[in-house]
């Protein structure tokens, strides 16, 4: 599709103001419609250039002579790097002698060189600094974490000294907090840092990109290339979690004996820039997805799916029963509900526990070691889908007790840690009265969520900011609304939803373009949806009860 025109960007006439635009002047930049194409090339008939609205802005706009008016440059001194007209060159006023360069040449070789440069800031470069930027925020994140251990174990030590010591220890609990604050002052140092030149990054690649629709020859010809600036990455920062190291207890000079810090040890170590090398580590997607096996679960009602590892899934259903299969399709174990029902959604966190959500006894449990416990009981709330951060942290979407709001809730353990609900404008981010809200977290922290009923997949970021609603894409082969079920995102950001009743999964970017359909499979209804390490996809189909596992990347 021609980016300049599509359903999205109607172009309008310049003249009329109110039609569709199906021409375009190219020597007067205008839109115009058929009607006012007589209008318009009235007067200067010779001057004006009509072209189908799809091919405008293909004549090149020269630079205006400074000597010779109403003449344009088309050629460039080598030497002096000055734009000449054909009247200068024939008056013989510039040395003749000095070397001359067409200008439509030199664009072309211009414009070549942008689309490298935009390319490789986009595809290389760029994410290459939000890597290093999600590698912060993540230290960031996990230092209140970190500290935490440190003082549990310290205060393992307190608690063999007499009291006496009290203040002493809390000196070092002062120390601790100081260098806490130290760690987390040098990382947001680094960190804004690296967003200051992603800042600059995503200015530079707006206006290449801008530079790459426009004609104009003077800033094209004037570009100068900022790669090798971008391309010498920051330094790595390395900063270990101070230690600390107990003394044996004894009963004399004990504030001696209790022990010490270490202090923060900080490296910086020079990153290698592989922004010249070729970007091999993204998996293209395969024109025709395939199916690789079918596991039949037995479920009539099959709802959800995660993987346990890569040779193992959990799956449930409208049912009491939640079942561990091998990817070969062998049942391994089954584990009950407490409360008989069938649970909302099922989850495994990163020990391995399974978790599932009770929406009867409005409680989150885990089950481990064939031990069930409750993590999370609701007051108000009923419990719905789960999803397990990189960071180990549980996010749960919920709905009222009277089904007029949902919001997402992010635990760690049982502790809440953050609410999502409402916009910035204090507006409600999620559709009030449905249960089928299935939520993922992408590889950039976004969080994702398929809801059903507003027929949309509404993603926020870390912070609940909300970046974008994806309410479908058009096709004339799919009929049914939009309505998504489950949702999930792979290793290079894709976001993967179902279509239920148009029996397909569509396949976003991370910034929620679409990408493609997977809908050549047999797909019937498909449900819940999960990914293993090596991206394969796990589909549950609704009314047949089964998993099919799809290759859908090379």
């Amino acid at each position: 599709m021609d980016p300049d025109y599509s359903a999205q960007d109607v172009a309008r006439c310049d003249l009329c103001k109110t039609a569709i635009a199906q021409s375009y002047c190219d020597f007067c930049h205008a839109n115009i419609c058929t009607p006012c194409i007589g209008i318009h090339i009235s007067n200067e008939y010779d001057k004006h250039k009509i072209v189908a609205i799809h091919q405008r802005k293909s004549t090149l706009i020269y630079p205006k002579c400074e000597t010779h008016q109403n003449k344009t440059c088309k050629y460039q001194c080598k030497e002096c790097n000055i734009f000449l007209c054909s009247r200068c060159l024939a008056s013989k006023q510039h040395n003749q002698e000095h070397e001359f360069f067409e200008l439509e040449e030199v664009f072309s070789s211009k414009k070549e060189h942008i689309k490298g440069d935009t390319k490789e800031l986009d595809n290389q470069i760029l994410p290459a600094y939000e890597d290093i930027a999600n590698d912060l925020e993540m230290q960031i994140a996990s230092l209140d974490d970190e500290y935490k251990k440190l003082t549990t174990e310290m205060s393992k030590q307190r608690e063999e000294i007499h009291r006496e010591v009290d203040n002493a220890f809390d000196q070092m609990e002062k120390d601790i907090g100081e260098i806490k604050v130290k760690h987390h002052s040098i990382l947001q140092k680094h960190l804004d840092e690296i967003k200051q030149l992603q800042s600059l990054m995503k200015q530079t690649l707006l206006a290449l990109n801008e530079m790459e629709e426009s004609n104009e020859v003077s800033p094209t010809i004037l570009y100068s290339s900022k790669i090798e600036e971008f391309s010498k990455l920051p330094p790595k920062v390395n900063i270990s979690i101070p230690k600390f190291i107990p003394k044996q207890m004894e009963r004399e000079e004990l504030c001696s004996f209790i022990g010490k810090l270490t202090p923060l040890s900080i490296t910086l170590e020079e990153r290698v820039s592989t922004a010249k090398k070729p970007n091999t580590s993204v998996r293209e997607l395969l024109d025709q997805p395939e199916a690789l096996n079918t596991i039949k679960t037995g479920y009539k009602r099959l709802r959800s799916v995660t993987c346990l590892n890569d040779e193992q899934i959990w799956t449930s259903g409208m049912g009491a029963d939640i079942k561990c299969f091998n990817i070969q399709g062998v049942l391994l174990k089954t584990i009950q509900t407490k409360s008989g029902w069938w649970p909302r959604d099922i989850a495994v966190d990163r020990d391995g526990a399974l978790l599932f959500s009770d929406w009867i006894t409005r409680t989150v449990y885990k089950v481990k070691n064939d031990q069930t416990e409750k993590i999370i009981t609701l007051q108000g709330w009923a419990p719905n889908n789960l999803c397990v951060t990189s960071s180990g942290d549980l996010l749960v979407t919920m709905y009222s007790n009277d089904r007029t709001q949902s919001k997402v809730v992010r635990y760690s353990g049982s502790i809440v840690k953050q609410t999502i609900q409402f916009d910035d404008e204090g507006q409600p981010l999620y559709s009030e009265n449905t249960a089928i809200k299935y939520i993922s977290e992408n590889r950039n922290l976004d969080i994702c969520m398929a809801d059903c009923t507003a027929g949309a997949v509404v993603v926020v970021n870390q912070t609940g900011k909300l970046q974008f609603r994806y309410t479908g894409h058009p096709s004339p082969t799919k009929n049914k609304p939009f309505e998504p079920r489950g949702i999930t995102t792979d290793s290079h950001g894709r976001i993967l939803t179902a279509d239920r009743d148009n029996h397909c999964i569509h396949i976003l970017d991370t910034n929620g373009h679409f990408l493609r359909y997977i809908d050549n499979c047999d797909l019937k209804n498909p449900y819940g949806l999960c990914v293993d390490s090596n991206d394969n996809l796990f589909v549950c189909e609704y009314y047949t009860g089964n998993i099919k596992k799809i290759r859908y990347i090379k």
